[in-house]
């Protein structure tokens, strides 16, 4: 039965999100009257009875779509951690007439005159700072979405966004579904030798939850890289990878088609707005501005990198036959990773495995907290008793250095059935300094880590540490914003700049002192031994060249993709990235590869990382320049991490990027430092 408006927990902006209280009924009748406010708003806000000015133009057009933005954002978050059949239909039910609606706020004729009769005017000419930030972006955005098409154009348009809306929908649940869809079970417990006794432990827990004998692996992140990392039998390598490869191409599951369909509507989208090709399109408002000038970013790190990777793949085989004799075989894809840990172990004596017990989850967490509050000057203190989806789930609220409430945010860190993988930031209220006074901000950060198994806390891998570190980056990004302007604050920056705040947090996962703060053995509390500290610390180099080749790959296939792809001349987007990828892999790649039907950061909504991937290592170079501040003048400097919060985290979009990084760093970023730090100078 559907809810009624007053008890609706959709229907109005709470701070203390009632995520106990939401369920499937309330989303179709909520998201009805909250668009058909919304509607109601626009409208008033495309009259032209009176004379505009910056808060009955500009100042409402940021504020009369939050009741909508919030519902929606809460609703889309639970489908991506708590989902089930009722749900998820109702979430797909919505999405297109939400699609739709935001698509045509740009649209409306009514509202494009009145921003465009502001922007010509006297008060217009006066504006400074944010303000004047906000309306040049504001009508520059307005021409990028199709404000000056006809109405057929208009119309186009919008039919191309609610159809992309609906397929990168069904391409996420595809995936997720196909996730989920495999199972191994193995009953004999010599299949399991080279595992480790976290991985080992962690898939009998798994098998118990299910009422199985043996030892169950799923794909999720953890149960994944455990087997391709350590798993002796190489059949069962295979096996792992085989099904990893081909997620989202069985039937009822296939992204392969929606892949097709979604590169002919942004190719499409494009050259309706006008643009040369997609990447064009999203770029025209970042950093790099040109698909071309990314290409040229990535073929200029490929040049550089690309010599090394070679060397490192021969030595890899060389080492293999070291082992093994000289008849040893070309390594296939699922023995990259295990023959790599081996040859580290010998290189370096270094087992990452030996760092476990050294990064329990709760330890990390107020390791992380007091780093912050060293740096910032922020007390990040958990709250028990809020409203959360998942018993899992930590509600946390962060005070500044006066005792003032600034922001909240939750933490799901551990993989679940009903929840998508990977690591992620979100927010959910932005607020800011307003009229009234300050309004804190609310987000989230969720994750799939190694949980807790047999009594023990969770204990994380090296790189989990980093993911969390990473996310928090982002979160800070966002809690930490001072905009006045909504739709200016926090992470809403150029993507290939909102990877610097996330990124440079994982270089303190390297810094002797940093660790010290929370890197404790759980059961003893002593430090990480400063002979596998150091041991740590010389293999973080090794292979450097393959990951970043992995991830200059990514970002070729993605801009190739929204470039240059044609399915005519180029076929099948499947083999056409395979053999683009194959360039970039240590082994030869089998026929049935099709990560690309999986590649969530591309094709899981209407833009995402689409054409954008190249940021991340954009934003590497950036966070590795700017953390040799941190290295110069004191890795806990307050007033180093006072800077950084000022210039970079509090100032959002309110500024151009290359400027806010410029007053932090005194000059432009030097691309020597990631080189450097990676080895390859």
């Amino acid at each position: 039965m559907a809810s009624t408006t007053g008890t609706n927990p959709l229907l109005m902006v709470e701070f203390r999100v009632p995520f106990d209280r939401i369920r499937a009924e309330h989303v179709e009748p909520a998201v009805a009257q909250l668009l058909e406010d919304a509607r109601a708003a626009l409208e008033r806000l495309a009259v032209h009875e009176f004379p505009r000015t910056y808060d009955n133009t500009l100042g409402a057009l940021d504020d009369f779509i939050e009741p909508l933005d919030w519902a929606m954002g809460v609703i889309r978050h639970l489908e991506s951690v708590a989902t089930y059949p009722e749900f998820r239909a109702a979430f797909n039910k919505v999405q297109g007439e939400v699609s739709a609606f935001y698509t045509g706020i740009p649209l409306n004729a009514g509202l494009w005159k009145n921003v465009k009769d502001f922007a010509g005017s006297t008060d217009a000419a006066a504006l400074t700072g944010e303000r004047r930030r906000y309306l040049h972006k504001t009508v520059d955005s307005f021409r990028r979405h199709g404000a000056d098409l006809d109405a057929a154009g208009k119309k186009r348009l919008e039919e191309i966004d609610v159809e992309l809306t609906r397929l990168t929908t069904k391409f996420a649940e595809n995936v997720l579904d196909s996730t989920n869809a495999f199972e191994l079970v193995i009953s004999d417990e010599q299949d399991l030798a080279g595992l480790p006794p976290s991985a080992i432990a962690s898939a009998r827990q798994s098998a118990e939850r299910k009422g199985l004998e043996g030892w169950r692996f799923t794909l999720h992140a953890p149960d994944y890289f455990a087997v391709m990392t350590y798993m002796d039998r190489a059949a069962i390598r295979r096996q792992v990878y085989e099904a990893f490869a081909v997620r989202a191409t069985e039937e009822g599951r296939d992204n392969r088609p929606l892949v097709v369909r979604i590169l002919e509507l942004r190719r499409a989208k494009a050259a309706l707005l006008g643009y040369a090709d997609f990447a064009d399109l999203v770029l025209d408002d970042r950093m790099a501005h040109t698909g071309e000038r990314a290409m040229a970013f990535l073929e200029d790190l490929k040049t550089k990198t690309e010599r090394r990777f070679r060397e490192e793949n021969r030595e890899l085989h060389e080492f293999r036959r070291s082992i093994e004799g000289a008849e040893a075989p070309e390594l296939d894809p699922w023995d990259v990773a295990y023959y790599a840990e081996k040859q580290r172990t010998a290189l370096y004596d270094f087992d990452e495995e030996a760092l476990r017990p050294y990064f329990p989850m709760e330890r990390v967490v107020a390791g992380l907290f007091d780093l912050v509050s060293r740096l910032y000057g922020i007390r990040v203190e958990e709250q028990p008793g809020a409203p959360v989806w998942d018993p899992e789930v930590r509600y946390y609220t962060v005070t500044d250095e006066t005792g003032t409430m600034i922001g909240g945010f939750y933490a799901d860190w551990y993989p679940r059935e009903n929840k998508r993988g990977g690591a992620w930031m979100d927010s959910l209220i932005t607020g800011g300094p307003r009229i009234d006074g300050f309004r804190p901000h609310l987000g989230l950060i969720c994750g799939n880590l190694t949980p807790r198994v047999g009594g023990k806390p969770a204990l994380l891998t090296h790189r989990e540490v980093e993911t969390i570190f990473h996310e928090f980056g982002h979160l800070l990004h966002h809690l930490l914003s001072r905009c006045q302007t909504r739709s200016l604050a926090g992470t809403s920056v150029a993507w290939d700049f909102v990877e610097l705040p996330s990124q440079i947090m994982e270089n303190w996962c390297w810094e002797r002192d940093a660790l010290d703060l929370f890197a404790r053995h759980w059961e003893t509390g002593a430090p990480i031994p400063e002979e596998l500290f150091q041991k740590m610390k010389r293999a973080r180099t090794f292979r450097a060249a393959n990951a970043q080749m992995r991830q200059v790959g990514f970002g070729f296939i993605d801009l190739l993709l929204h470039r240059s792809y044609q399915r005519d001349r180029d076929g099948d987007p499947v083999e056409f990235t395979r053999r683009l990828l194959q360039e970039f892999s240590p082994a030869p790649l089998p026929p049935y590869h099709a990560m690309i039907a999986a590649f969530t950061h591309l094709f899981a909504s209407p833009v995402g990382y689409g054409a954008g991937y190249y940021s991340y290592k954009w934003a590497e170079v950036l966070e590795a320049d700017a953390f040799t501040r941190f290295q110069a003048e004191g890795i806990f400097s307050p007033e180093v991490g006072a800077s950084f919060r000022n210039e970079i985290l509090s100032r959002g979009d309110s500024e151009d990027p290359a400027d806010l990084y410029r007053n932090f760093m005194g000059r432009d970023p030097d691309p020597k430092a990631l080189l450097l730090r990676s080895g390859l100078a």
